[in-house]
């Protein structure tokens, strides 16, 4: 995910000086951000938050906002959408309203992801240390990864291409 908020935080910057946004490059990152780690990453973190909070309430404290997080990363995300859907349709968007939203999706998921490295997977590592939860997998948590899996959808071509240029 950091390689993508990479690519999409460039082209933040390209069309915060006057450049021209790519348009599809940005669609696509929003597509898959809303595909994957939106409908199916954040889902088996906030399970695996609630395991925590149930084998593990010492090691739980102050979790009760992680799923609150996820859906406001989830709304910046549907704001970043929204704009895209209207440039797409020809609506105004300004430039600096669409530059501001880019940036706050990526800094809201960056800080996120800081938080998740430094303190929750610590957290977790300390109980699967001491027990292996059961967790049941859930039928949306079958769906691979459109752009990380060994079979990237074509859907993502400028992505990928984007990735593997940077």
């Amino acid at each position: 995910m950091a390689m993508v908020l990479d690519v999409l935080e460039d082209a933040a910057y390209a069309a915060s000086q006057g450049g021209q946004p790519d348009i599809e490059l940005i669609d696509e990152i929003m597509r898959y951000m809303t595909v994957y780690p939106d409908a199916v990453h954040h889902p088996k973190e906030d399970v695996i938050y609630r395991e925590l909070q149930s084998r593990r309430p010492d090691l739980a404290t102050d979790l009760e906002d992680v799923p609150a997080d996820h859906r406001d990363i989830a709304a910046l995300g549907t704001q970043l959408r929204n704009d895209l859907d209207a440039i797409v349709a020809g609506a105004a968007v300004k430039r600096e309203q669409f530059v501001n939203d880019i940036n706050g999706y990526v800094s809201r998921l960056r800080q996120h992801m800081r938080w998740e490295e430094d303190d929750l997977f610590v957290r977790i590592d300390k109980m699967m240390q001491q027990d292996t939860p059961t967790i049941a997998l859930q039928p949306q948590w079958q769906i691979k990864d459109p752009v990380f899996q060994l079979e990237i959808e074509s859907a993502f071509k400028n992505l990928i291409r984007s990735l593997r240029s940077s």
